[in-house]
């Protein structure tokens, strides 16, 4: 494996999945679509150490991602997006709506993480079958 490749993806599609983040559950849907007294308030104590604390997550996603994808020998497209599917099914979306079943989340909030994290994986399976093979 080509290690300097794989830290291009991995960073790019990190910046790119951080984006999607933002885009899926930040701002917008966060200020429109929660409970005021599920999340911290902007600004309020602890967001900035939550917020320090998850930014590096889409990194260790996308670098895990990418050696799984690389170390199983996927080397289209279509495998690597089923992968992403896979990946999907098996973590995200139970792990989200187990969640959304015993906290309160606004369904628009839900669905919209739900999609976002299906769009951060299609992202990873794209930059892995684009820079890494």
């Amino acid at each position: 494996m080509n290690w300097t490749r794989f830290g291009v993806t991995v960073v790019g599609a990190g910046i790119l999945t951080s984006l999607t983040d933002w885009f899926f559950a930040g701002d917008w849907i966060h200020r429109r679509y929660t409970y005021p007294e599920i999340w911290r308030h902007p600004g309020g104590k602890g967001e900035e150490q939550a917020i320090a604390r998850s930014s590096p997550l889409p990194f260790v996603t996308c670098a895990v991602f990418a050696y799984l994808a690389v170390r199983l020998g996927l080397h289209s497209l279509s495998a690597n997006l089923k992968l992403a599917v896979a990946v999907w099914l098996i973590g995200p979306l139970p792990v989200i709506l187990t969640t959304a079943a015993f906290i309160k989340l606004h369904r628009v909030f839900v669905v919209s993480l739900s999609i976002g994290w299906l769009i951060k994986l299609t992202i990873i399976a794209v930059a892995v079958r684009w820079f890494l093979h």
